[in-house]
């Protein structure tokens, strides 16, 4: 009974965090305004998170541990390449499409990098960005390297940098993105033709 609680303790603050980072961006929160905002009081954050940079860091690889298990249908030999590709990018855009104010102010906080970010940037390197090649590689037949890694960078810019602008484009009136289906289809019949 203790641990749900302390569970849910946790959990109320992490949302908090969340919500407000999306709102006022991480550098302008406090301790005081997370616990205001989760219900409970400054000793309980700190006694969980032991300081403001820890708590930030915490929900930043919150946020990135759910893109990381979105690499996993890369592997399933049970669905053919292409499919395997379009499923990851849907789930990879889901990720987005939940925090894309967030995920904006993550990539765009200059000098100020934790620890989360660099856990993610390795899994990057060493799983992430090798699985996506692999794939470019079985559906295109493209054997050098350097041209793989130009696929990989065409695709995420052409299917994440909108999710990511979408709040920002969708606030004008004249302005209408496409759903993240239609976006992956067209450029996959333009791609991979």
């Amino acid at each position: 009974m203790e641990t749900n609680k302390k569970s849910e303790t946790k959990e109320k603050i992490m949302h908090a965090i969340l919500e407000l980072a999306k709102k006022e961006g991480f550098e302008s929160i406090t301790i005081r305004k997370i616990a205001q905002v989760s219900g409970t009081n400054v000793s309980l954050v700190n006694y969980y998170f032991g300081s403001k940079e820890n708590l930030i860091s915490e929900s930043i690889k919150l946020i990135l541990n759910s893109f990381q298990h979105t690499f996993a249908v890369l592997d399933d030999p049970s669905l053919p390449a292409k499919e395997r590709l379009k499923q990851f990018l849907l789930d990879y855009l889901l990720v987005i499409r939940q925090y894309p104010e967030l995920l904006s102010r993550i990539i765009l906080m200059g000098n100020t990098v934790f620890a989360s970010q660099h856990e993610y940037g390795s899994f990057l390197q060493m799983l992430g960005f090798p699985k996506v090649q692999a794939i470019l590689k079985e559906i295109t037949g493209e054997q050098q390297p350097e041209q793989l890694i130009m696929m990989m960078v065409q695709i995420f810019g052409a299917i994440f940098l909108p999710a990511l602008m979408s709040p920002i484009l969708e606030s004008g009136a004249s302005v209408h993105i496409a759903p993240i289906d239609k976006q992956i289809e067209l450029l996959f019949e333009r791609y991979f033709h």
